[in-house]
């Protein structure tokens, strides 16, 4: 096994050189459970669980690199350190709790799936774009299931309008048509993500790049646009010829996470008008001599996209203040608790013990 096959770099080298890596060796994860994990090396395959310090910070996701320690017979091992990460996609981890969840790292390209069917809708396409860019990967947005439309140019230039400078694929999973362009997008070394909606087929895709039927894939129901996805965790898997693929649950909810960077880069023709407004902290809501709702007035702006702008924008800040806000509560708690700690420190009298 050549590590620079499956990703290792210099970033990676340099971190793995620093103190405390004597006797371990550098795996990348390429399978996730509960509290247990897949990872690969030059000593091929192993099971391998996270170490009390891992466990109580932030835990391994697919496409991590980590410091492992195979112990004496070398059956499994146990990830002792997570290498610093060059890119990590990150969403807000399903539920009430403000947390983050990291769905893959050390990834270069994301392919945002959509189905031409019922699954095709260009905000959604928008809010996954905005992950992207925050995460440091680049994406491409691919249309799958072409052959239920008669006007795959039409999608085309939707999708196109909803990203810009992005490019834009289409593929037909029964036949493998288009496949062949996903392929320039992930040389030797590199990884790429799939992300979509459950049912769009993506494990279909990663099957057929793979040359093997390595993804249980489930039939899809035309008449409702609904269908079971078979994948459950997420997972890393080699290609023929060099690169590497992690492949994803379908997301039932695309709920953001992060300081919101990625919006400028999805909405770039808000950023550029926001120059020409009057006010340099224009919100673009109700100011005076506001160059965006100008634009709006005459058209010029895109009313549907500049909605999704402005409600992305709403989620990032109230996303953002939610974290500090429990941030601060968790500061409060531990305060508590160590003083609590040094009460009962002070009360204990050892001459009393037993009395």
């Amino acid at each position: 096994m050549i590590l620079e096959d499956i990703g290792w770099g210099e970033p990676f080298a340099a971190a793995f050189a620093g103190p405390g890596m004597e006797g371990m060796f550098p795996a990348r994860v390429v399978w996730q459970g509960v509290f247990s994990y897949q990872v690969m090396g030059v000593f091929g395959e192993l099971e391998a669980e996270p170490s009390g310090k891992v466990k109580a910070g932030q835990l391994p996701a697919v496409g991590d690199w980590v410091a492992l320690k195979i112990p004496a017979g070398g059956q499994s091992g146990i990830i002792e350190a997570i290498l610093p990460r060059k890119s990590a996609f990150t969403r807000k981890a399903p539920g009430k709790a403000v947390r983050e969840q990291v769905v893959a790292a050390n990834v270069e390209r994301v392919f945002v799936v959509t189905g031409l069917d019922r699954d095709f809708n260009l905000r959604r396409i928008e809010r996954y774009l905005a992950l992207v860019y925050g995460s440091g990967a680049l994406p491409v947005v691919v249309l799958s299931k072409v052959d239920l439309v008669d006007n795959p140019e039409e999608f085309i230039l939707e999708a196109e309008s909803a990203a810009p400078g992005v490019p834009v694929l289409t593929v037909n999973g029964l036949t493998g048509t288009g496949v062949e362009s996903l392929k320039e997008h992930i040389p030797p070394g590199t990884t790429a993500a799939f992300l979509g909606s459950s049912g769009v087929g993506k494990s279909t895709l990663i099957n057929i790049l793979l040359g093997e039927e390595r993804q249980k894939v489930s039939s899809l129901r035309i008449s409702v646009g609904k269908g079971r996805h078979t994948t459950t965790s997420r997972e890393l898997f080699l290609l023929p010829g060099g690169g590497a693929v992690i492949d994803t649950p379908g997301m039932k909810e695309i709920q953001v996470w992060g300081d919101g960077e990625g919006l400028s880069d999805v909405f770039p023709e808000v950023e550029e008008l926001a120059r020409f407004c009057r006010f340099r902290d224009c919100r673009h809501e109700s100011e005076i001599h506001c160059a965006v709702r100008k634009a709006l007035d005459s058209r010029e702006l895109d009313p549907h996209r500049f909605q999704n702008f402005l409600k992305m924008r709403a989620e990032f800040e109230s996303q953002e203040r939610r974290s500090s806000v429990q941030a601060r509560a968790e500061e409060r708690k531990e305060g508590r608790r160590f003083a609590r700690m040094l009460r009962e420190v002070e009360n204990f009298n050892p001459k009393r013990k037993g009395r």
